[in-house]
């Protein structure tokens, strides 16, 4: 079995509202990647403006040191929730599996309401970045039941990690 390989991980909320001291879900995804032996390299937070995700994504994308970015918030239908317009033109590559895994276990906690949650996760220039909803129960769903096992190298058949490390340079 291989070994397990930290990966660089970035958290970035985006809300209107929140502060560092009222981001719950931004801590909990804080908290999950050290939990897991990764290195939490940055954490921030933004309004829900499209240009204002665009260019905080952008910085962490183009920065050869962060390996994923786990973002929490403006996924829903409501008000100015514009995490997926923000986030999907970067995307070299969709994770389609994503999305669609977690709308599934989605359904067994929310029900139906499940299909309002606009969850989705890329590629971009070898930076993975999964956008999760902005509800602490979504976040855990998202970290605990898809995205820590997806970013471990000891999961089979496949994981991410040997895409992310393959192709920043890393060995």
């Amino acid at each position: 079995m291989p070994d397990f390989i930290p990966l660089n991980i970035a958290v970035l909320t985006i809300s209107d509202t929140r502060t560092p001291d009222t981001d719950t879900s931004g801590q909990l995804l804080a908290d999950g990647v050290t939990e897991a032996n990764h290195q939490l390299v940055d954490r921030d937070i933004v309004v829900d403006d499209i240009y204002q995700i665009r260019a905080r994504l952008s910085q962490w994308i183009a920065d050869k040191n962060v390996h994923v970015v786990l973002t929490t918030g403006g996924t829903g239908f409501s008000g100015r929730d514009s995490t997926p317009e923000a986030v999907a033109p970067l995307f070299d590559k969709t994770v389609e599996g994503f999305g669609e895994l977690f709308r599934h276990i989605s359904l067994g906690q929310i029900g139906t309401s499940t299909v309002q949650s606009r969850a989705l996760a890329g590629l971009a220039n070898n930076t993975l970045i999964f956008c999760m909803p902005g509800s602490n129960n979504a976040c855990r769903t998202g970290w605990e039941q898809i995205v820590r096992e997806q970013l471990d190298a000891r999961t089979k058949p496949c994981n991410f990690v040997g895409t992310l490390l393959g192709k920043h340079g890393h060995n």
